[in-house]
């Protein structure tokens, strides 16, 4: 009996092992939130009848080890292997070992080794055998914990480096622009760099680059003096946070690019995620704010009943602070009604969300720029990457990249711009969208029924929103797309490589790492 116990133990080391690599990259791809490698287990254990069946007996056999230890092997081969589909090493974002997730992976080990010395002390080898089962079952809980217990410290050193990052921008002193919003952050991040460097010497923060640590990282790593302008783009997924960073990353001019739902189920509802964006107002000179948005709107009127200095910009409204105006030949540019001047651009040099770009105009305006230079950069906007970018592919049909694109709004603005592409096949790949909070499923659903009714094939990828994706398909009327699901992205391209040529057009509308399942 020895010998099954310590073979049994051996076995659940390795699981342990194997399973800590599997959720620890997860918790790394959620950017080391708490609660991370918990929620995602959910996700995979809980997604279809196998799995979960899967699940119910590794955790039976976990708790009957107590009665007859060898059955902790079974443990021990349905964690250390599943759930299926979550590799070890990943296909699209593997593990890399860094300073944080070395503490990470370090704490969880030591807090998962407590749970079986804690179990020898109280049954010897038989539980240390049974406290092994525990720990392996828990691993994404033992994360989670890591990552708790772990917050202080990482807030420590995060601070060094934002007390360093405050000393840069003493000295440097440039004019801080924040822009915030459910999305459209990045893109008008990238026309507002692009209007203001006719006039001035700006640093854009990249864009991966939005938090406490990348902001931090930007000041010190690409700040240097001369700089007139640092834009900073602020996310967040909770209240508060945004006020953290504008506590010592002050913006003379804040931006909120628009309020939707994403990250939804962090936020809960609207009202609390416009609260946590509207953050980014308190003590800035100038609000730049997208009034086409109907709480930005309404934020707008609360702000200038305060005395607040309010640029509203909208791109139907020429009463707006900021108006542009799009027409046959380009944009027309108002400033309070008054028509500024007309800059004539090609239709696929338009940008998909011409809000964002008149936000971009209110930032320029705020800080003094011109209106005939304003109008003049506006022939020769950035491409934003993987935002509707379209480009051919080898095999001659045409590419409309949309893979950085999560929200029900970029997503009517993608299937517009799929309709008037191309002039054969019109394909949708689509994994759907994510952290929608209570309607997502909904959201999905309608995305896919509006797809089905302009393109000939919808193909969706994965499983975390297949049902919804399948279902939004069947309510849709005829005639209807025809549709494909496949587990990879990967597996679609080939699909796409394979049926699509010269006039086809195809919509990759999001992406996900394989972490979701």
């Amino acid at each position: 009996m020895k010998v099954a116990l310590l073979a049994a133990l051996v076995a659940l080391g390795a699981a342990f092992a194997a399973a800590s690599l599997r959720w620890l990259r997860v918790v790394q791809r959620e950017h080391y939130l708490a609660g991370s490698a918990s929620r995602f287990a959910r996700r995979w254990w809980l997604r279809s009848p196998v799995p979960v069946a899967a699940f119910v007996l590794g955790v039976a056999t976990a708790a009957t080890a107590a009665v007859f230890a060898p059955l902790a092997l079974l443990t021990a081969a349905v964690f250390g292997v599943g759930p299926r589909g979550l590799s070890l090493r990943g296909r699209t974002s593997p593990l890399a070992w860094t300073r944080r997730l070395r503490l990470v992976a370090g704490t969880e080990l030591v807090l998962g080794g407590g749970v079986v010395v804690i179990g020898a002390g109280i049954g010897g080898l038989r539980g240390a055998v049974v406290a092994a089962a525990i720990a392996v079952v828990a691993v994404p809980a033992l994360c989670d914990g890591a990552l708790l217990l772990l917050t202080p410290v990482e807030d420590a050193i995060a601070d060094r480096y934002v007390r360093r990052a405050s000393a840069v921008l003493a000295r440097v002193h440039p004019v801080v622009v924040g822009i915030t919003g459910s999305y459209g952050k990045t893109s008008t991040k990238g026309y507002a760099a692009h209007l203001l460097a006719g006039r001035f010497s700006v640093v854009a923060s990249p864009r991966s680059f939005n938090n406490r640590a990348g902001l931090a990282r930007t000041v010190n790593e690409l700040l240097v003096p001369g700089t007139d302008v640092l834009i900073a783009e602020m996310g967040a997924y909770g209240p508060g946070e945004i006020a953290d960073l504008c506590g010592w990353l002050a913006p003379k001019v804040a931006v909120i690019t628009a309020i939707g739902p994403v990250h939804l189920e962090r936020f809960k509802n609207l009202d609390r995620t416009l609260a946590a964006k509207a953050e980014i107002t308190v003590g800035a000179e100038t609000v730049v704010l997208n009034i086409d948005d109907s709480r930005l709107a309404g934020l707008a009127v609360t702000l200038v009943g305060e005395g607040r200095v309010v640029l509203g910009c909208s791109t139907c409204d020429t009463a707006a602070g900021v108006a542009l105006i799009a027409d046959e030949e380009g944009y027309a540019l108002y400033r309070s009604g008054e028509l500024l001047g007309r800059r004539a651009v090609a239709p696929e040099a338009r940008p998909p969300a011409p809000t964002n770009l008149a936000c971009a105009i209110g930032v320029a305006f705020a800080l003094g720029c011109q209106p005939a230079d304003v109008l003049e950069r506006l022939a020769d906007l950035p491409v934003i990457e993987n935002r509707l970018q379209l480009r051919p592919a080898t095999t001659g049909a045409l590419v409309l990249d949309d893979t950085f694109n999560s929200n029900p709004a970029g997503a009517r603005l993608a299937l517009a711009a799929l309709a008037t592409t191309g002039t054969g096949r019109r394909v949708v790949v689509t994994p759907g969208m994510v952290e929608l909070g209570g309607v997502q499923d909904e959201e999905n659903s309608r995305f896919a029924r509006d797809a089905a009714s302009l393109a000939t094939d919808v193909i969706v990828v994965g499983e975390t929103n297949r049902r919804a994706l399948l279902e939004g398909l069947g309510r849709a009327g005829e005639p209807a797309a025809s549709s494909l699901s496949v587990r990879t992205r990967e597996d679609a391209v080939a699909w796409v490589r394979q049926q699509l040529g010269p006039g086809d057009v195809v919509l990759y509308e999001n992406d996900l790492p394989d972490h979701y399942p």
